[in-house]
């Protein structure tokens, strides 16, 4: 991955965290005029996704309680 895909890449989770409805509408926005960029295993990827979140989850959590 080229330095400027990591670069909005990291945009993109921050901007997820800080305004996800903002996040949301870029996202609708991108798949609209790039479906062609959507068409991989979304399923799959959304579930590491998912995985990966509850896990950060329960590492902040961890965190706020100490």
């Amino acid at each position: 991955m080229s330095n400027l895909d990591e670069s909005i890449g990291k945009i993109l989770l921050e901007l997820q965290k800080e305004d996800p409805d903002t996040f949301k509408k870029l996202m609708k926005k991108a798949q609209e005029d790039h479906p062609e960029l959507f068409e991989a295993d979304v399923d799959k990827d959304n579930k590491e996704i998912e995985k990966y979140n509850l896990e950060v989850d329960e590492y902040n959590k961890k965190i706020d309680e100490d």
